[in-house]
C-alpha cells in the first residue's frame, strides 16, 4: 500500500463521516505515515511503504480550536494494531499522580519508574489528546517523566491548541519547566494545522440549550427544558467523594443535574473532581455562566477544564449566561485556550453534537 492509498482511505473516512477536508490535513496524514514507519505496527493494508527513520518518538500536533486535530489523529490512532492507549491528558497526570502516590505509600522508591515501566507492559503508543501544563506541580515534573517515557522506546502523540514553545507561557516558575521543553522538541515531531474555518461551527444554526442573556425568560426556558427531562425522575443528593473530599450534587435527577455556576466553579475542585461528576452524568445544566476577566481568571480556568472533560466524554449540555458565546469575554492569559471551550460550547449545546 502506497502513501496515495493511505490517503485515499482517511479521504474516505472523511466523506463518510461528512468531516470537512483539505490539503493540509493530508500532509498532517502523510507526516504521522513518516513518523510511525514500523510496518508490523499497523493494520495489514496500510503497511507496506514507511520510511526507515526512528530518531523521533513524539508527533506533537497543534493548531487552532476546530481545524480537525482530533479528527486527523483518531483516524490515524484507529489504524493502529498494537497495544495502544489514549487518554484526555488531564487523565493522564491524574493518573500519575494518583500512582505515585500509592505507590509511595509501600515505602518503595522510584514510582515514577514504576508508572513508566507499568505503561510499557501494557502500552507500546500513548496518545495524550489535550495536550496543555496549567499547574507547577505537572510542570516540574514532566521533563523527568518523559524522558523515561522516551527512554522505554514508547510514542507519544500529542494534540494541542499551542505550539511547544508556548507550553506553560508566563508560568510560575517556568525556569523548572525547560527541560521538559528541551526533551519534547528534541525528541518530537512539531507540526501545525491551520486552517480558518472552524469546522464545529459548520452546519450549527440554532445553539437551542445556549440561553442568553440572565432574565426571568432565560430562566423560564431553561426551567420548562429541565422539568420535561426529569419528569417522572427520582431527585436525589449524589455525593462523590475524591481523595477524602465530598462533594455534593443536589440538584440530581438520575444522571441529570443543574447547577449554579458558582456551584461549580467558586470552589477549589479541579479535573479529578470533574471527571467524577462527568461519570455520574448524562446531561447538565450550567445556570448563570458570566462574562470573565482578569478578576475571576482562576474560575475561569476551572471552567475550561470542565469544558474539556465534559466534551471528552461526550455529555450533552445546556447553559445560560449573561452573553452570547459570540461575547463572552475572558483574560488576557487564558485567551488562546478559551478559543477552545467556546468552540466545543458551540458542540456541547447544539442540537448537532452527539
Amino acid at each position: 500500500m502506497q502513501t496515495k492509498n493511505y490517503n485515499f482511505f482517511f479521504l474516505k473516512h472523511c466523506s463518510d463521516n461528512e468531516f470537512q477536508k483539505n490539503a493540509y490535513q493530508i500532509q498532517i496524514v502523510d507526516s504521522l505515515i513518516n513518523f510511525y514507519n514500523d510496518k508490523k505496527y499497523l493494520k495489514n493494508f496500510f503497511f507496506n511503504f514507511f520510511l526507515k527513520k526512528r530518531s523521533k518518538l513524539g508527533f506533537y500536533l497543534f493548531g487552532d480550536v476546530g481545524v480537525g486535530k482530533t479528527m486527523i489523529l483518531n483516524f490515524f490512532f484507529n489504524t493502529l494494531d498494537i497495544p495502544k492507549k489514549r487518554m484526555h491528558f488531564n487523565e493522564f497526570m491524574i493518573s500519575f499522580h494518583d500512582y505515585c502516590h500509592n505507590y509511595k505509600k509501600t515505602k518503595k522508591k522510584n514510582s515514577l519508574k514504576s508508572f513508566v515501566n507499568k505503561i510499557k507492559k501494557n502500552c507500546k503508543f500513548l496518545y495524550l489528546d489535550e495536550f496543555q501544563v496549567t499547574n507547577i506541580v505537572d510542570a516540574m515534573i514532566l521533563g523527568r517523566l518523559f524522558k523515561n517515557i522516551f527512554n522505554q522506546n514508547i510514542k507519544v502523540l500529542m494534540s494541542s491548541n499551542t505550539s511547544i514553545n508556548d507550553l506553560y507561557k508566563d508560568g510560575l516558575q517556568r525556569d523548572q519547566f525547560l527541560p521538559f521543553l528541551k526533551i519534547i522538541k528534541n525528541r518530537s515531531i512539531e507540526k501545525e494545522l491551520i486552517i480558518e474555518e472552524d469546522y464545529r461551527k459548520l452546519g450549527v444554526n440554532t445553539l437551542n440549550r445556549f440561553f442568553y442573556p440572565l432574565n426571568e425568560n432565560t430562566s423560564f426556558k431553561i426551567n420548562q427544558i429541565f422539568r420535561k427531562l426529569t419528569k417522572e425522575k427520582k431527585s436525589t443528593i449524589k455525593t462523590i467523594t475524591v481523595k477524602g473530599r465530598k462533594f455534593k450534587i443536589k440538584n440530581y435527577y438520575e444522571k441529570i443535574v443543574k447547577f449554579q455556576f458558582d456551584d461549580l466553579f467558586d470552589q477549589n475542585i479541579g479535573a479529578e473532581d470533574f471527571i467524577k461528576i462527568a461519570e455520574v452524568c448524562d446531561f447538565i445544566v450550567i445556570e448563570n455562566i458570566p462574562v470573565f476577566n482578569e478578576e475571576n481568571v482562576n474560575k475561569q480556568q476551572r471552567f475550561i477544564i470542565f469544558i474539556d472533560i465534559v466534551y471528552e466524554k461526550k455529555i450533552l449540555l445546556m447553559a445560560s449566561s449573561e452573553v452570547s458565546l459570540e461575547k463572552l469575554n475572558q483574560s488576557v492569559k487564558l485567551s488562546k485556550v478559551f478559543k477552545r471551550s467556546v468552540s466545543r460550547l458551540y458542540e456541547l449545546t447544539s442540537t448537532d453534537f452527539i
